[in-house]
Protein backbone atom coordinates (compact mmCIF):
# COMPACT_ATOMS: atom_id res chain seq x y z
CA UNK A 1 0.00 0.00 0.00
CA UNK A 2 2.88 2.36 0.77
CA UNK A 3 4.24 2.05 -2.77
CA UNK A 4 0.85 3.02 -4.23
CA UNK A 5 0.79 6.10 -2.02
CA UNK A 6 4.35 6.94 -3.06
CA UNK A 7 3.27 6.80 -6.70
CA UNK A 8 -0.23 8.27 -6.72
CA UNK A 9 0.04 11.16 -4.26
CA UNK A 10 2.98 13.03 -5.86
CA UNK A 11 1.58 12.41 -9.34
CA UNK A 12 -1.80 13.78 -8.19
CA UNK A 13 -0.16 16.98 -6.98
CA UNK A 14 1.86 17.37 -10.17
CA UNK A 15 -1.26 16.73 -12.29
CA UNK A 16 -3.08 19.55 -10.51
CA UNK A 17 -0.20 21.95 -11.05
CA UNK A 18 0.32 20.87 -14.68
CA UNK A 19 -3.37 21.27 -15.46
CA UNK A 20 -3.50 24.72 -13.90
CA UNK A 21 -0.46 25.86 -15.89
CA UNK A 22 -1.59 24.21 -19.14
CA UNK A 23 -5.14 25.55 -19.10
CA UNK A 24 -3.96 28.99 -18.03
CA UNK A 25 -2.01 29.19 -21.28
CA UNK A 26 -4.32 27.14 -23.56
CA UNK A 27 -8.04 27.78 -24.03
CA UNK A 28 -9.88 24.40 -23.93
CA UNK A 29 -12.36 25.57 -26.55
CA UNK A 30 -9.52 26.07 -29.05
CA UNK A 31 -8.02 22.57 -28.75
CA UNK A 32 -7.79 20.33 -31.81
CA UNK A 33 -7.59 16.53 -31.81
CA UNK A 34 -6.55 14.83 -35.07
CA UNK A 35 -7.31 18.01 -37.01
CA UNK A 36 -10.84 18.37 -35.63
CA UNK A 37 -11.90 20.82 -32.92
CA UNK A 38 -12.60 19.22 -29.55
CA UNK A 39 -16.35 19.35 -28.92
CA UNK A 40 -16.41 18.22 -25.30
CA UNK A 41 -17.75 20.37 -22.50
CA UNK A 42 -15.27 22.41 -20.48
CA UNK A 43 -15.67 20.09 -17.50
CA UNK A 44 -14.97 17.02 -19.64
CA UNK A 45 -11.93 18.68 -21.22
CA UNK A 46 -10.51 19.66 -17.83
CA UNK A 47 -11.17 16.16 -16.46
CA UNK A 48 -9.54 14.40 -19.40
CA UNK A 49 -6.57 16.75 -19.15
CA UNK A 50 -6.21 16.15 -15.42
CA UNK A 51 -6.32 12.37 -15.76
CA UNK A 52 -3.87 12.53 -18.67
CA UNK A 53 -1.40 14.56 -16.60
CA UNK A 54 -1.99 12.21 -13.65
CA UNK A 55 -1.20 9.20 -15.84
CA UNK A 56 2.05 10.77 -17.04
CA UNK A 57 3.04 11.67 -13.47
CA UNK A 58 2.18 8.20 -12.18
CA UNK A 59 4.25 6.54 -14.90
CA UNK A 60 7.19 8.73 -13.97
CA UNK A 61 6.85 7.78 -10.29
CA UNK A 62 6.51 4.09 -11.16
CA UNK A 63 9.69 4.22 -13.23
CA UNK A 64 11.48 5.87 -10.33
CA UNK A 65 10.41 3.06 -7.98
CA UNK A 66 11.36 0.46 -10.57
CA UNK A 67 14.88 1.84 -10.99
CA UNK A 68 15.43 2.24 -7.23
CA UNK A 69 15.41 -1.51 -6.65
CA UNK A 70 18.64 -2.94 -5.33
CA UNK A 71 20.50 -5.82 -6.96
CA UNK A 72 19.37 -8.12 -4.14
CA UNK A 73 15.71 -7.30 -4.82
CA UNK A 74 16.11 -7.89 -8.54
CA UNK A 75 17.96 -11.20 -8.11
CA UNK A 76 15.51 -12.45 -5.44
CA UNK A 77 12.68 -12.41 -7.99
CA UNK A 78 14.33 -15.02 -10.22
Amino acid sequence: MLKWIQVLWPSFLIAGIAEAVFFTVIDPQELYLFGEPVKYSLTATYSIGFFGFWLVGASSSLLTLFFQRSAAQINAQR
